[in-house]
């Protein structure tokens, strides 16, 4: 094994102590750059976690931790931990108010040699300070952190650390740690406090049609068109309507005037594709899979003002209109082209109809428009090996004449709106490097004419038997969806100086979005609403693959209801792992863990004992409410909707803690003052409680409804709890009475998990080796030394899986199932030695 840490790093000092005494073989290397100290096993496998590695070293050991040592250890890492980062990021006072001065002077003293002597309540720390001075691996780590240098070796460290993020360029606390508060915010908090809600106009009640308004904030949502022409995954579902749902609930929150429209995108290739395989005309289709799409998004409560689709006169008549006025200002040319004709089914091959290797990163599905692995545009006639996806024929190259977009020509128009844009508004880094990428290279002319028969139409002579490209015509979809909602859609895209257009989408959508689409706007000179926020996510990928229809692999939209999962859970934990700043991938296992962990132990367990403990202790009278956890709640309009879920999921863990600090059901029993104490804290939990069911509504609108009926909580806290930017106030007041009380969570069983990893694991490879526990169990009472050989290795590899899996804390069932297949190895190993296998042990009883 190799323990990699690096000078100055804190984090370091627990892991090479437990080393010392756990007496572990293990290389320690120190790397020149800073980083957390890891742990690389004998299985390849790395542990990071601080804590984790300590204690699989004691696990390995055979030392294993208590229950009270794992609470001190979740302490220090969720408490603890948090603070002291903040005293090391900024290098404040150690007198400041981050923590209680002794538990700062207790580890700062360890490290720098500061003198240290507390009395009163705090005296037991000088003994204890004292026990660990004396205890030699501490100081030796110590001594091996800080190489000689003290102070200076942590400074060092720290100075290589990202700066934390500054609003006004100061260092901004980067936890959610209590803090000293001035009178005039205590004041400020108290006034909000007694404010009550108020009585504005509900958030949710909207009038259609929604136009925009005079001195309001005038919002524009859409999501990438999903194609119709077949059922939308998991990856589709969180990379554009799911996260602009959650943007709109936010939005309509805070009082904002919302729009948010989107609709199934249905001309182009893809749909002819999926006609010829179901035998059904184009047109069928697209009724059949706009209805499949419409329910998937009605069942995961995606809350559009208007759903419509591009295959309607309103389409037509828009991009027509758009076409025409590019045509006559110029910035349409005509070009004749190479293009693949396949000779078996008589026609020219767009885009989708043809495939290939990718000239640039020889990926062998490439298609005839765009490579999905390096995600380079490419021009049909330039794939290696291509083949009509119809008829699995070699096309042939023919020419053809089409229209182009002049790009070039729009180039310094672009250049200028995007300036303004990307620097005023919300452009997620992936859609920014994407759009730089393009005109980094120069613009080319874009051919927006295809040689198909379902499409909008050319209006002009000389290409009438044509149609648009459907990346020409998809974004005009937002327009003529806009035009089926309301006859006055102009109000929203013809009025950039009133509207800001939110855009949400994957990565591969943003080139469209951020050149093709403004250029076509532009080119029109006609006053239209360009994108003032670009929000585009990484991939999301499932398990360790991608997800596909046609092997089976992955959940899509219409199975996910067949889980038996609710779709507030599902909402849950896409947003939880929404890819913003890399890809990520569905896991159920960690889908598990989060729902039990978060949802059933953190947030269902919050809610649960803080009504059981009105309705048995308090009998549904709640007494003045006061302020003090007033830092705790504030819910800034977040650019990262996965980042803001953690903050709301933090302020429940928050609410958990406090009711356990306070002990409102022992306090109740006491005199005045004890009872005084148990009603304000009941008061401020059940009122964090209601706050909660607020910032939830964006995420999990029926649970947050739910919270609110078991509270019994008043409609107005929805429009009040965050429309001055998360102000707390007191909802629920004195003589309030709760409603009935019922779970909110059940937990994911690992029988249940396993069970559909099975079920949506799609068609697996023959030729798969077998897993260490799988090997074939030895029959024979001889040696067999070849066999023998493997089991030990097998065995040694499952230890130092369920070492791991203990260290980290991971579910007892998992463990427990681990462990068994541990023991039958060891069984099996017996076996090919010629031994007896010992009798598992009996619970409750030791071995002699």
């Amino acid at each position: 094994m190799e323990l990699f840490v690096s000078e100055g790093n804190p984090h370091c000092l627990k892991v090479l102590a437990a080393l010392e005494v756990t007496g572990v073989q293990c290389m320690v290397p120190f790397l020149s750059r800073p980083t957390l100290p890891a742990l690389l096993l004998p299985t390849g496998l790395h542990l990071f976690s601080s804590n984790a590695i300590c204690r699989y070293l004691f696990e390995v050991s055979g030392q294993e931790c208590s229950e009270f040592c794992n609470q001190w250890l979740e302490w220090e890492a969720t408490d603890l931990q948090l603070c002291l980062n903040c005293l090391y990021i900024g290098l404040y006072d150690p007198f400041c108010d981050l923590l209680p001065s002794f538990l700062i002077f207790s580890l700062l003293s360890l490290l720098f040699h500061f003198p240290v002597s507390f009395t009163g309540e705090h005296k037991s720390v000088n003994g204890w300070f004292d026990r660990v001075a004396s205890i030699h691996s501490c100081l030796s780590a110590a001594q091996k952190v800080l190489q000689g240098k003290g102070l200076q070796g942590m400074k060092s460290y720290m100075q290589r650390q990202p700066a934390p993020q500054s609003s006004q360029g100061r260092n901004t606390q980067p936890c959610n740690c209590e803090r000293a508060f001035s009178e005039e915010e205590l004041e400020a908090a108290i006034l909000n406090w007694s404010k009550g809600l108020s009585t504005s106009p509900l958030a949710t009640d909207r009038q259609h049609p929604i136009l925009p308004q005079e001195g309001k904030r005038n919002i524009l949502v859409t999501s990438a068109l999903p194609y119709v022409n077949n059922v939308p995954h998991l990856g589709n579902i969180i990379g554009c309507v799911l996260s602009a749902d959650v943007f709109s609930r936010y939005g309509r929150l805070r009082g904002w005037n919302l729009l948010f429209v989107c609709g199934t995108d249905e001309y182009g290739t893809a749909t002819e594709n999926k006609a010829r395989e179901e035998g059904l005309t184009p047109q069928l289709i697209c009724d059949k899979y706009h209805a499949v799409h419409s329910s998937i998004y009605k069942w995961f409560q995606i809350d559009f003002d208007f759903f419509g689709r591009t295959t309607t006169e309103k389409q037509t008549e828009i991009a027509q209109d758009i076409f025409w006025r590019l045509h006559k200002n110029g910035f349409l040319v005509e070009d004749t082209v190479e293009q693949l004709r396949c000779e078996q089914c008589q026609r020219f091959l767009a885009d989708r109809f043809v495939e290939g290797i990718c000239p640039h990163c020889k990926y062998p599905e490439a298609r005839g428009d765009q490579c999905d692995k390096c995600g380079r545009l490419i021009n049909a006639v330039e794939l290696r090996e291509p083949q009509c996806k119809v008829c699995r024929q070699t096309p042939v190259i023919r020419s053809s004449k089409h229209l182009f977009l002049d790009l070039p020509k729009l180039e310094t128009q672009l250049e200028q709106w995007l300036e303004k844009s990307t620097s005023t508004g919300d452009w997620t880094t992936n859609a920014k490097q994407i759009t730089r990428s393009w005109l980094r290279d120069g613009l080319k002319p874009r051919c927006i004419t295809r040689d198909l028969l379902w499409g909008t139409p050319v209006p002009h002579p000389d290409f009438k038997e044509k149609v648009f490209y459907v990346w020409f015509d998809a974004p005009i979809g937002y327009l003529s969806i806009t035009a089926n909602y309301t006859d006055e859609w102009e109000k929203w895209w013809k009025n950039p100086h009133q509207v800001e257009l939110y855009n949400f989408m994957a990565k591969d959508n943003v080139p469209f979005h951020s050149v093709v689409f403004p250029c076509s706007l532009l080119g029109a000179q006609d006053n239209y609403t360009l994108v003032s926020h670009l929000v585009a996510t990484e991939y999301l990928n499932y398990e360790d693959t991608k997800f596909s229809k046609s092997r089976g692999v992955g959940v899509f939209g219409d199975m996910a209801k067949d889980t038996g999962i609710p779709a507030d859970v599902w909402r849950f934990y896409l947003l939880y792992v929404r890819p913003e700043g890399q890809d990520s991938a569905f896991s159920w296992a960690d889908m598990a863990l989060k729902n039990n962990s978060e949802l059933l132990n953190n947030l269902g367990n919050f809610i649960n004992r803080l009504v059981m403990v009105i309705c048995v202790i308090m009998n549904s009278y709640l007494l003045h409410l006061i302020c003090e956890c007033y830092s705790l709640f504030s819910l800034s309009e977040k650019k990262l909707i996965r980042d803001a879920l953690k903050h709301i999921l933090n302020i429940s863990r928050h609410g958990n803690q406090y009711i356990q600090v306070n002990e409102p059901w022992k306090n109740i029993k006491g005199g005045d003052t004890e009872r005084q104490r148990a009603g304000t804290v009941t008061g401020v939990s059940v009122n964090i409680a209601c706050l909660l069911s607020v910032m939830l509504m964006p995420y999990m609108p029926e649970v947050s409804q739910t919270i609110r009926n078991q509270l019994n909580a008043p409609q107005s806290c929805v429009s009040t709890m965050l429309q001055d930017n998360g102000t707390f106030v007191c909802s629920l007041c004195a003589g309030h009475r709760i409603g009935t009380v019922s779970p909110l969570f059940q937990k994911l069983e690992a029988d249940q998990i396993e069970a559909l990893k099975k079920r949506f694991g799609g068609q697996q490879p023959a030729a798969v080796p077998a897993p260490a526990a799988a090997v074939e169990v030895v029959t024979v009472n001889g040696v067999d030394p070849e066999k023998a050989k493997q089991l030990t290795q097998a065995v040694a590899e499952q230890g130092d899986k369920v070492r791991a899996l203990k260290a980290q804390n991971a579910e007892k069932t998992v463990i427990t199932a681990e462990v068994a297949k541990l023991l039958d190895l060891k069984k099996q190993l017996a076996l090919a030695e010629g031994k007896s296998p010992e009798p598992a042990p009996q619970k409750g009883k030791k071995k002699k």
